[in-house]
């Protein structure tokens, strides 16, 4: 007999993650990937490969000193693969070959994307990619005026390279051993990286909503605030309070520690904080050693990086949109009232439940890998709860803990990278499932207490 097998739209995204990292391990394997000319060891591939893929960017070995250029091009590649996702890509693809797209195709960006509609898919995709592209060369032309008359011509490869994985929210770098560390102070650095960072991790349609309003507000007057989706309005006002708050506090905290801020000018304790709560929002860069940060700092920086980025975008996290509908759900049920408002709208039943599932997958996943990694681990636990939070939101911030890892400790970090990155993805595609609704039996209800 023969078995027909075939993947649900779930399965194909989670497949696509898991073969992009597979390739991409062993193209990292092959000695001209490596800067000394010899093989590096699987595992080590393997979680380079995932961290990419991932847009984590937490590694085992450096990347600027371990991989030759052909390997940083493979890197690269698979950050933008990561980052986009391969379905993306694909879509791509077929478009720029004309190529008819079917149905399944339109499934598949839906869900890849977490969309409402199937309609304007094509032009969609097309203005994801050219707005990526966009966004990224222009930070790649910001960075040269800084990196170009440092390193010569191969100050365009940095530039290049730090653009796209900026934007990606991957954190990996080609400058140094230390990420930033050695641009802490510098404006313009700082100034592009956080810019790309929040246009990758706003999402996109927060772009197309804000470029529609700014087209109306200039042909009939409108405020623009009020004429944005509520999407937009969520994703914005949790954005701008989540980098207010933090940057008020980490320049609180940090003041007079010193080990990072203490020596800093008002004006660098003041971009150095601002940076602080913009990368821990999946990101990864670090302007000081994240170890030396005051536990007061650390937490903050928890919180910010289980939090993340907003959705459609290239970051990581359980997303601005789906705390903000937590925490009004929250709200709503203390003042005892039926149904959850947020900007005179009322949320829906279904997207609480979507929110709630993807707060309780992420924290399962934080949970399980915290106990694994500390049963393989001598590591305090503030470093091993930072490396899997880290690991879960895809962020890539760590307090020293990722390159003395042993070898359980590195695969259970793969697997929690992937899990995070795939995992409140594919809760949220299985409850866009539908069932008919008049074969399902109901089974009596009953109160219980709880609280």
């Amino acid at each position: 007999m023969k078995v027909k097998f075939k993947f649900t739209t779930t399965q194909l995204i989670l497949l696509s993650f898991l073969i992009a990292i597979v390739a991409g391990s062993l193209l990292l394997m092959l000695p001209i990937s490596s800067a000394t000319g010899q093989s590096v060891a699987y595992v080590d591939a393997l979680f380079t490969a995932t961290t990419a893929v991932c847009v984590t960017g937490l590694v085992t070995l450096p990347t600027v000193s371990s991989w030759s250029v052909f390997g940083q091009i493979i890197i690269l590649i698979l950050i933008q693969i990561g980052g986009l996702g391969i379905i993306t890509i694909m879509s791509g693809l077929m478009i720029s070959l004309h190529k008819k797209m079917g149905m399944r195709e339109r499934v598949l960006i839906q869900d890849a994307f977490n969309l409402n509609t199937m309609s304007g898919m094509i032009r969609f995709i097309k203005k994801v990619l050219i707005g990526t592209f966009v966004v990224e060369g222009i930070g790649a032309l910001l960075y040269m005026l800084v990196f170009v008359p440092e390193f010569g011509l191969r100050g365009i490869w940095v530039s290049v390279f730090n653009s796209i994985s900026a934007f990606c929210n991957a954190g990996i770098d080609i400058l140094s051993e230390n990420s930033l560390l050695n641009y802490g102070t510098h404006p313009l650095v700082l100034s592009v990286t956080n810019s790309l960072i929040s246009l990758g991790g706003i999402g996109y349609i927060v772009w197309w909503d804000v470029l529609r309003v700014l087209k109306e507000f200039r042909a009939k007057k409108m405020r623009c605030f009020c004429g944005l989706t509520l999407h937009s309005k969520i994703a914005l006002s949790m954005t701008a309070f989540l980098l207010a708050s933090g940057t008020i506090l980490f320049f609180i905290f940090e003041y007079s520690n010193p080990l990072t801020m203490m020596d800093y000018s008002l004006f660098d304790k003041v971009q150095a904080s601002f940076f602080q709560s913009v990368t821990t929002r999946t990101a990864g860069f670090a302007t000081f050693p994240q170890e030396n940060l005051t536990n007061a700092s650390a937490f903050v920086s928890l919180l910010l990086m289980f939090i993340g980025g907003s959705p459609v975008g290239t970051a990581g996290g359980v997303k601005t949109v789906t705390i903000a509908v937590l925490i009004y759900a929250a709200f709503a049920t203390i003042k005892n009232e039926e149904d959850v408002v947020l900007f005179d709208r009322t949320i829906a039943k279904k997207t609480i439940s979507k929110s709630v599932a993807v707060v309780f997958v992420s924290f399962m996943i934080m949970c399980i890998s915290t106990v694994l990694l500390s049963s393989v681990t001598d590591a305090q636990m503030l470093d091993i709860l930072y490396e899997t939070v880290s690991a879960t939101a895809t962020v890539g911030l760590t307090r020293n803990l990722t390159s003395s890892l042993n070898l359980w400790g590195k695969l259970i970090v793969i697997v929690t990278m992937y899990f995070g990155r795939v995992g409140p993805i594919s809760m949220i595609v299985a409850f866009n499932t539908t069932k008919d609704k008049k074969n399902i039996i109901k089974n009596p209800t009953e109160e219980i207490s709880v609280g």
